[in-house]
C-alpha cells in the first residue's frame, strides 16, 4: 500500500504535469477559501438551532407558571431543554426580556402591559390565551367598581399584571391613590383568609400570578362575591388591549351550579414574547408546543382560537408569521429536530463551498489559460516588431547583426518561460517562428536582394 505522502506527491506532481504550478495553485487557494468561509459559517451564523432556552413564567401555581411547564415537556421531545425562571408576573417577565444582561429568551406578557414603550429588540410569536381579571369582595352586593372607594382593596405586587390592570381600572372609575381608598400591594398568600377576617374588602386577581386553585376556591366560597362587570362593553371600548369574557353558568360544577349565574368578566389577552435573536427553528417549535396547550377548548376560548397572530404593541415575528401562513420550515416539518439542526450545520459548511467553488473552478482555467498565453503572445508582438524592422529597405549588414543579438536575446528569454503540457503547441510554434524569423535574417546577409523579397 502506497504510504499517504508518497501518494499525495505523486498526484501534485502529475496535476502539475498537466495543469501547470500555477493552476493547481490557484484551485488550491480557491478550495482553501471556500473551506475558511464555510468554518466562518458554521462557528459565526447560528444556522443550527440551541439545544437549550429560557422562559421567564410567573409565580408558583400560576397559570404561566402551569403553561411553562407543560411547553418544557413537549420541547424535551425534541430534545429541547427549557429551563423556567419564576416571576412576579407580567411586568416582571417584561422586564427581564428587556434587560439583554438576563438569560431569558421568551416570556408571557399581558396585552397593554409595554403601555407606550418602545422594545425594539422584541417581537411577539402572538396570542396564546384570554386572561380573566376576576374582583372578588366580601360585603354587600356592589355593581360597579366605583362602589369600592374608600375601601382596602388588594391590587397585587407591584410586579404583575394584576396590579398594572387593576390601577387602571380604579383610575377610570375615579379611584385613587391618596383618596381615602387603601390600595394594598401585598402578595397574599390567601386572599380566602384575608377577606374573612377583613384586612381586605375586595382583591384582584388574575390567574397570571395567582394560583388557579385559589381562584377557584374563591368561586366556591358562598361567603366571597366575584363581581359581575355589567360595563364590560364599556371598559373593553375605553381600554383597547381588554376582552370582554364570560364565566358561564355551572361552568366550574354542573352539579352544584357554580357559578350560579353567567358572569361577565374583562381581561387582555396572554402573548408570547420573545427576543428578536430567537432561532427560527425554536420560534417553530414553541408555537408548536403552544398550539398543542392551549389549541384546546377551554372556560374562556374555543378550539383552535389559539395560539393566533396578534399585531399590538409588539410586532410580530416574520418567523411567526411564516408559521401561522405555512406552517414549520421545510428541514423541521420533514425532519426530527435532531436531525433537521444537523443538516442545518452541513448546509451552512456546504452552501458557502459550493457558491464560491462551483464559479471559481469554472472561470480559474480559463483565467489561467489566458495568463499562460499572454506570457507567450507578448514575445510575438517583440518579433513581429524586429521583423518589421529587418523588412525595410537599406537595412545595413550591421543593423542585421544587431537584429540578430536582439532574436538571440529574444530566444533566451522565450526558452525560460515554463509552461505546462497543455500549451506545448503556441510554445513551440513561437519558437519556430523565432527560427524563421533567424533564417531569413541570416539568408539576408548572403543575399540582400532575398530579403527585400521576403518583405
Amino acid at each position: 500500500m502506497v504510504p499517504p505522502k508518497i501518494f499525495l506527491r505523486k498526484a501534485l506532481i502529475r496535476l502539475n504535469a498537466l495543469f501547470g504550478r500555477g493552476l493547481v495553485m490557484s484551485m488550491g487557494a480557491v478550495l482553501l477559501i471556500g473551506v475558511a468561509l464555510s468554518l466562518a459559517a458554521y462557528l459565526f451564523l447560528n444556522t443550527a438551532a440551541p439545544r437549550t432556552l429560557t422562559i421567564a413564567s410567573g409565580p408558583p401555581g400560576s397559570s404561566f407558571q402551569r403553561s411553562a411547564e407543560r411547553y418544557q415537556k413537549i420541547l424535551e421531545r425534541e430534545g429541547v431543554t427549557l429551563k423556567i425562571i419564576p416571576s412576579d408576573g407580567s411586568a416582571d417577565n417584561l422586564a427581564r426580556l428587556a434587560d439583554a444582561g438576563l438569560d431569558v429568551d421568551l416570556g408571557f406578557v399581558l396585552g397593554g402591559e409595554a403601555k407606550d414603550a418602545k422594545y425594539e429588540n422584541l417581537v411577539s410569536l402572538g396570542s396564546v390565551a384570554f386572561q380573566p381579571l376576576m374582583v372578588f369582595y366580601s360585603g354587600a352586593p356592589k355593581t360597579l367598581l366605583s362602589e369600592f372607594k374608600g375601601l382596602r382593596v388588594n391590587i397585587g405586587p407591584a410586579g404583575s399584571g394584576t396590579h398594572r390592570l387593576a390601577l387602571a381600572l380604579l383610575k377610570a372609575n375615579g379611584i385613587v391613590p391618596g383618596d381615602g381608598t387603601v390600595l394594598d400591594q401585598t402578595d397574599l398568600d390567601d386572599p380566602t383568609q384575608a377577606l374573612h377576617e377583613g384586612r381586605i374588602d375586595a382583591a384582584f386577581l388574575m390567574s397570571e400570578s395567582t394560583a388557579t386553585k385559589v381562584t377557584r376556591s374563591l368561586i366556591r366560597d358562598s361567603g366571597v362575591r366575584l363581581l359581575n362587570f355589567v360595563q364590560a362593553d364599556a371598559y373593553v371600548r375605553r381600554i383597547g388591549t381588554l376582552n370582554k369574557l364570560q364565566l358561564p353558568r355551572g361552568s366550574l360544577d354542573l352539579g352544584k351550579d357554580i357559578p350560579a349565574e353567567d358572569i361577565v368578566l374583562v381581561g387582555p389577552t396572554v402573548q408570547l414574547v420573545a427576543r428578536e435573536s430567537l432561532h427560527p427553528a425554536l420560534s417553530d417549535l414553541i408555537l408548536e408546543a403552544a398550539r398543542e396547550v392551549h389549541g384546546k377548548a377551554g372556560l374562556y376560548r374555543k378550539r383552535g382560537e389559539f395560539p393566533a397572530a396578534h399585531e399590538g404593541e409588539f410586532r410580530t415575528s416574520p418567523d411567526a408569521t411564516r408559521y401561522y401562513s405555512s406552517g414549520k420550515s421545510f428541514l423541521y416539518r420533514s425532519f426530527p429536530f435532531w436531525l433537521a439542526s444537523l443538516i442545518a450545520r452541513v448546509l451552512a459548511v456546504l452552501v458557502p463551498l459550493v457558491l464560491l467553488v462551483v464559479p471559481a473552478l469554472k472561470i480559474a482555467p480559463a483565467i489561467y489559460r489566458w495568463r499562460i498565453e499572454s506570457r507567450i503572445y507578448r514575445w510575438y508582438r517583440v518579433l513581429i516588431e524586429l521583423e518589421r524592422e529587418a523588412f525595410k529597405p537599406a537595412v545595413g549588414s550591421e543593423r542585421r547583426a544587431q537584429l540578430l543579438r536582439e532574436l538571440d536575446e529574444i530566444e533566451a528569454a522565450v526558452n525560460r518561460i515554463v509552461v505546462p503540457a497543455a500549451f506545448g503547441d503556441i510554445f513551440y510554434g513561437l519558437r519556430g517562428h523565432i527560427g524563421f524569423v533567424r533564417r531569413s535574417l541570416l539568408a539576408s546577409e548572403a543575399d540582400p536582394a532575398q530579403l527585400q523579397g521576403i518583405s
